[in-house]
């Protein structure tokens, strides 16, 4: 039963489509079809039929057949300039009532009309009915007299159905216009959406490679600096560079992993120890007796316990203290000393990184640094970083709250 009911309406929809896509690609045949279809309907009428309603059956041939054209030839146009088409119908209309001929072929005159009513501007509408209205009125009141209404009411009925059918037929078709563009909108506001996530997710894995790479080979090139000069006079302390070399390389492989592994796993597949971000405030103890290990001497300043912030939060306090002292180590000298203190105020959690390298050797911007004060404004947090007074050293400075509004890792 459903399939009988369906199909009629199926094939009627395929019938549309392939009509209007044949009018789209040669809108003249249509054109030309429809205008040789009402010729010849006209002539036929001129043939001998339209005397059943005329009002004077004695009028010419000659004159009945150049009516019967003059309505029909001009819808060839009536689709590009159906004011015009109208105006010249009308003239024939005139000349049809005011003789007698009342010829059936001036009803093709609704065709223009639902072209105004569908592509022109409203404003044209009534001046359109009187074009329409004129002629009937002049023959309805020269043949029919006190039964007028009865020759023009029928026929502005008729064209005002027309009118209404050729609005209707635009407002929908300007509503799918609306919904297309809409659509399109909506299409190109989801990518720009997509290309702005991408470039973010593209901005946070250089920082994520930047901080676990640029570190962990600093720290491996100063104990591996260290091993040589020890591998003459202290093999022993070669060795222990050796191992820490070895430590620092695998937890470099394993936070990498880590981050291709999130970056390659879908959301649903991808671990939870994966998606958690790593390292956090507890890992910041084997951060610095690794840089110690790397030959810098870190003091340390970390409250007990640690300040609750979020996951992210933690992440981004780890990071800038590594990159801070990656600089130190990269940039402050053989000599310098570095200092790190965690220190929990009502306002949020400040992290001061201090040493006493030469400020002149430090950079003071770079991928590090910038990296740093966006990891610190994504939680609400401001980075300042800068000499120390009097040229004693360098010091970088978080400030982050511990309650941030949300996780945004």
């Amino acid at each position: 039963m459903t399939t009988e009911t369906t199909a009629p309406s199926r094939w009627t929809q395929q019938l549309t489509t392939r009509v209007r896509a044949a009018d789209a690609a040669r809108p003249w045949l249509w054109d030309a079809v429809l205008t040789l279809g009402w010729t010849v309907a006209a002539l036929v009428d001129a043939a001998g039929g339209w005397r059943n309603i005329a009002r004077v059956p004695t009028l010419p041939t000659a004159l009945v057949v150049g009516l019967s054209l003059a309505f029909a030839l001009p819808l060839y146009a009536r689709r590009r300039r159906p004011t015009t088409v109208l105006a010249v119908t009308t003239a024939a209309a005139f000349v049809s009532e005011a003789s007698g001929a009342f010829l059936q072929a001036a009803f093709l005159q609704a065709l223009p009309l639902f072209h105004i009513a569908l592509s022109r501007p409203p404003s044209r509408l009534p001046w359109a009915f009187a074009l329409l209205a004129a002629p009937l009125l002049t023959g309805a009141l020269r043949f029919d007299g006190d039964a007028w209404d009865l020759h023009v009411v029928p026929a502005m009925w008729g064209y005002l159905i027309v009118a209404l059918i050729g609005i209707t037929v635009r407002s929908r078709r300007d509503h799918t216009a609306g919904l297309v563009d809409r659509a399109r909108r909506l299409e190109v506001e989801r990518d720009q959406e997509v290309r702005l996530a991408a470039a973010a997710e593209r901005a946070r894995i250089a920082r994520e490679m930047h901080d676990i790479i640029g570190h962990n080979l600093s720290v491996i090139t100063g104990l591996a600096d260290g091993g040589r000069y020890a591998a003459a006079k202290s093999p022993e302390r070669a060795a222990q560079a050796l191992d820490a070399i070895g430590t620092t390389s695998r937890q470099a492989l394993d936070e990498l992993r880590r981050l291709l592994g999130v970056l390659s796993a879908p959301d649903d597949d991808a671990p939870s120890s994966a998606r958690t971000p790593q390292p956090t405030l507890e890992d910041l103890a084997s951060l610095l007796e690794g840089v110690r290990k790397a030959g810098l001497p870190v003091t340390s300043e970390l409250p007990a316990p640690l300040p609750p912030l979020p996951p992210g939060a933690q992440l981004t306090v780890y990071r800038v203290v590594q990159e801070a002292l990656t600089n130190t180590l990269k940039h402050a000298g053989p000599r310098a000393t570095a200092a790190v203190r965690l220190r929990t105020a009502p306002d949020g959690l400040l992290v001061t990184v201090t040493d006493t390298g030469t400020p002149s050797t430090i950079p003071g911007q770079g991928q590090g640094l910038t990296g740093m004060r966006e990891r610190a404004a994504l939680y609400d947090g401001t980075l300042d970083s800068g000499p120390l007074p009097g040229g004693a050293g360098w010091q970088v400075r978080l400030r982050i709250p511990t309650t941030p509004e949300d996780d945004r890792s």
